[in-house]
């Protein structure tokens, strides 16, 4: 039996991989087991799908007609909207002969749950606990009850966003990173229930699990996707290092209101109302807004993981990332990439006459709150020079969470709690940035605003444009209809820079009692 199991192991990783890079289209059983979708797309997974679909059926059957078109629809554009269609043409008890109904069916579920719809993911979730009870005592079917367990509790999160406004259209990243704690945490509690033992320490010796084991895990712990009792406040500095010494004394003094003080937490603030100020303000972003929200939706407290806002310059990234934690009512600092070089950042020995702590640190210590958010503008500008240390190998260690949770800072010289703080970047190229550090982040796309957006955004830039130069806000009265049309010829959408520049040129012709031409 273990052999088998081993080999069977083998064969799925084996699979796996193909599908990854394209050669294998994953089936409706493997996608349910933890296969990847095809070349790890949900879009490419559709696609494909879709287009073997409509040639299998092509040429067969009259009646198969709306079906082909469907898929052909899906084959050139994957849409949640295509798939509600595909699967609304197979309701009811149709015959369509050798065409693949259930299969099919089940497909269209797993997509609509990956498109967030909170039904499709309690199907999904009931298909792998069937797949699980095939043999409980088999490892792998195992692994699938958690799995299982998982997709439950996130259909049950899925509801309660739908129900707030906060869900987005689609949550796919999102998704996977609440699925894979999810389930940490139903196995985390079932190891504990059994003997007490660290999860992390445990083998996978399954052989006499019971549902009854499984169920009084779900019974007894309230699995929500958000921190299990997560803390109000947290000791980020618990001690000095070598205190006696002299430069020990000095960092003590220097430090004395934080060590082993809790300090407190920026709760979740009211987000649908979050939601409305940015979308209002950005409203060619909407998607990176959803994105963001949606992470905090089951959250006591703002936490993001550490994420790269990619954009052409002038797209309003930098902005954004303020005004996001602004709204949050999150402490902040916003650091420029382009004059850092060294490891400066990550903190600097006491011994040095210029000796400080690390940047997080500091942060920490001017907002008196353990979790501020550090946004570094432009990061592939970082200097790439290691004679005094690198920023990038710096921050590799303060975005992953282990190494965050027990951060050694040279200037304090004992272990700190860095692992609540909210790290996000800007960049107008991915290239430049290593691709070590690159694979701690998430890269979300921020779109330029099009011409569209025009009349939405020439209010909002001319009222912060007089608020900037010291008038009242009402100074900024209503565009006319003239001032609009002189805009719209000036700028067909891109860089929000030349928008403003536009806008100082419209201001300084009202001013002369002119008309922008």
């Amino acid at each position: 039996m273990v052999d088998e199991n081993r080999s069977k192991g083998r064969h799925f990783l084996r699979r796996s991989k193909a599908a990854k890079v394209g050669l294998h289209l994953p089936t409706e059983e493997e996608l349910l087991r933890g296969m990847p979708f095809f070349r790890e797309s949900h879009s490419a997974d559709i696609q494909e799908y879709a287009r073997r679909l409509s040639r299998q059926i092509e040429h067969r059957r009259t009646d198969l007609t709306p079906l082909a078109e469907v898929l052909d629809a899906l084959g050139r554009e994957p849409a949640a909207d295509g798939i509600l269609a595909l699967e609304s043409l197979l309701e009811g008890d149709k015959d369509f002969g050798e065409f693949p109904t259930e299969a099919c069916r089940l497909r269209c579920r797993y997509y609509r749950a990956v498109f967030a719809d909170p039904q499709s993911a309690a199907v999904v979730a009931g298909e792998m606990a069937r797949l699980a009870l095939c043999d409980i005592r088999d490892d792998q079917h195992v692994a699938m009850m958690w799995r299982a367990l998982s997709w439950a509790a996130y259909s049950a999160e899925l509801e309660a966003w739908k129900r707030s406004g906060m869900l987005a259209g689609n949550s796919l990243p999102h998704m996977a990173r609440e699925l894979e704690r999810v389930e940490a945490q139903f196995r985390q509690a079932f190891w504990k229930r059994r003997d007490d033992e660290p999860a992390r320490n445990k083998k996978f010796d399954l052989s006499n699990v019971t549902i009854d084991d499984l169920e009084e895990v779900v019974d007894e712990e309230p699995f929500r996707m958000q921190e299990a009792k997560s803390p109000k406040r947290v000791v980020v500095v618990s001690s000095i290092g070598n205190p006696s010494t002299s430069e020990g004394t000095r960092v003590a003094k220097d430090l004395a209101p934080f060590i082993n003080r809790p300090l407190n937490l920026t709760p979740v603030p009211d987000l649908p109302a979050v939601r409305s100020g940015l979308a209002q303000e950005f409203p060619y972003a909407s998607s990176v807004v959803d994105d963001f929200l949606n992470s905090l939706a089951a959250r006591r407290h703002v936490w993001f993981r550490p994420t790269i806002l990619l954009g052409p310059p002038g797209c309003g990234k930098t902005r954004f990332a303020r005004r996001l934690a602004e709204e949050l009512h999150t402490p902040y600092e916003l650091v420029s990439c382009g004059g850092l070089s060294d490891s400066a950042i990550g903190g600097t020995a006491r011994r040095w006459s210029n000796g400080e702590p690390s940047l997080a640190i500091m942060a920490i210590q001017r907002s008196e709150c353990a979790n501020p958010m550090i946004i570094l503008d432009e990061i592939e500008k970082i200097g790439t020079s290691r004679r005094n240390g690198n920023v990038h190998d710096v921050l590799v260690g303060l975005l992953e969470p282990e190494t965050a949770r027990r951060w050694h800072d040279p200037y304090i010289e004992s272990h700190c709690n860095l692992s609540h703080l909210s790290w996000l970047m800007t960049a107008n190229s991915l290239e430049p940035i290593p691709p070590v550090l690159r694979d701690r982040c998430r890269i979300i796309s921020f779109p330029e605003p099009g011409p569209e957006h025009l009349e939405v955004l020439a209010p909002l830039i001319l009222e912060r444009l007089y608020v900037d130069a010291g008038h009242d806000r009402r100074w900024a009265t209503p565009l006319e209809r003239s001032e609009l049309e002189a805009l719209s010829k000036a700028w067909r959408g891109g860089s929000i820079r030349k928008l403003e520049r536009q806008m100082e040129v419209l201001i300084k012709a009202r001013e002369k009692g002119g008309v922008l031409q």
